[in-house]
């Protein structure tokens, strides 16, 4: 059985759970948000990513209730937040500190929500014991919080957020008091839980690597804005600016001027270095400058001339040895540096490049993605 894509941004019937519209965020002078609209559907697990003070904790505290926006307006499931206090929304966040009650136990740290809405007893037990289900702490019930694991304390975090059943949780920055082993194993069970439950998560990360790894979209933000709002994959694979290309994993970027050839473009970067081509469907004019992003697993390193069009002699200045991969970066004639990437199949001892040695970098004509600016 074909399992359906979860794709609802691509389906025009799709009812999105968040709007915002032409949302804007002053604090005096300063525009945290600048006028922004976009959609976040139901089930959704959406990351708001870019480094700090670009706006992504200002977007979910709006969500959240905390502040107000300045101009525009911000929908849940079609109803307009704003006059709605934070603790009757549908929305519940979960902290970085996790501020999980020191006296209480994990039992009553779930129950806390369930409890002060005066729910009835049995479905509160209920709940608690499907909340230490979901979370594999069934075992740790009747401890308090300084006798488990950090690991263990951000799951007692996320079951007691869960328990009210939110339509929508907020994450700040959750995973961020963890070491790196466990942060990586934690992110598997955050999506699990989330798919889980079905309940629309926003997680808001500067850790690029986390966002392409939990979400199911991810907003890369600068100043204020979204620049752009799409796929782990289609961030990576097919960035709209440079700023995007250049903020998510590694890339070399080439700028040049274009002349229009066949499907794509000439690009001559540098004096005295071959002309690049690039196939591309943007329109550019001819002897505009352009950008020219590459990512180093999609380039070559061979010792003796490759026959392809895209091949520059350079020499290695740099390697960065990761365990299973090697990075070389490779210095032109004309200064530029290009990375390129190996797997490291062999030993140590058998590898074929070191410091210093005169290489050919090339890569296709589909291999880099060419960019306005």
């Amino acid at each position: 059985m074909s399992q359906t894509v979860f794709e609802p941004w691509n389906d025009p019937q799709a009812k999105p759970l968040i709007q915002f519209k032409n949302v804007t965020k002053r604090f005096g002078e300063f525009v945290a948000i600048d006028n922004q609209t976009f959609d976040i559907y139901e089930r959704e697990f959406f990351a708001l990513l870019g480094p700090s003070g670009c706006g992504k904790t200002t977007m979910m505290r709006m969500l959240a209730g905390f502040e107000k926006p300045t101009e525009g307006t911000i929908l849940l499931a079609g109803q307009d937040m704003a006059p709605i206090p934070p603790n009757k929304r549908a929305v519940n966040m979960m902290f970085q500190s996790y501020a999980l009650f020191p006296h209480l136990s994990v039992w009553d740290n779930i129950a806390f929500g369930l409890k002060r809405d005066r729910k009835p007893k049995d479905e509160i037990a209920e709940r608690v014991a499907q909340m230490l289900k979901l979370v594999r702490l069934e075992k740790f019930a009747q401890r308090k919080p300084h006798q488990i694991s950090g690991g263990q304390r951000q799951r007692v975090a996320l079951a007691r957020s869960l328990a009210k059943a939110p339509k929508l949780l907020l994450l700040d920055e959750p995973l961020g008091a963890l070491d790196a082993k466990l942060r990586q194993d934690t992110q598997f069970e955050l999506v699990d839980i989330q798919e889980k439950t079905g309940t629309t998560f926003v997680i808001v990360t500067h850790d690029q690597e986390e966002a392409m790894t939990v979400a199911s979209r991810v907003a890369v933000m600068d100043d204020g804005k979204i620049m752009q709002a799409d796929t782990p994959a289609n961030i990576y694979e097919r960035p709209n600016s440079v700023y995007v290309a250049d903020f998510i994993g590694d890339v070399t970027i080439i700028e040049g001027r274009a002349t229009k050839n066949g499907n794509g473009y000439d690009i001559d970067f540098a004096e005295g270095q071959p002309t690049l081509h690039a196939e591309s469907g943007k329109d550019f004019q001819n002897g505009q400058t352009c950008h020219l992003a590459i990512r180093p697993e999609k380039v070559a390193i061979t010792a003796d001339k490759p026959d392809t069009r895209n091949a520059l002699k350079g020499t290695i200045l740099d390697i960065a040895y990761l365990g299973n991969l090697s990075t070389y970066h490779v210095k032109l004639e004309n200064d530029q540096i290009i990375k390129a990437q190996t797997a490291n199949t062999r030993r140590l001892s058998r590898r074929s490049f070191t410091w210093e040695d005169s290489v050919w970098l090339s890569w296709t004509d589909t291999a880099g993605v060419l960019l306005e600016g």
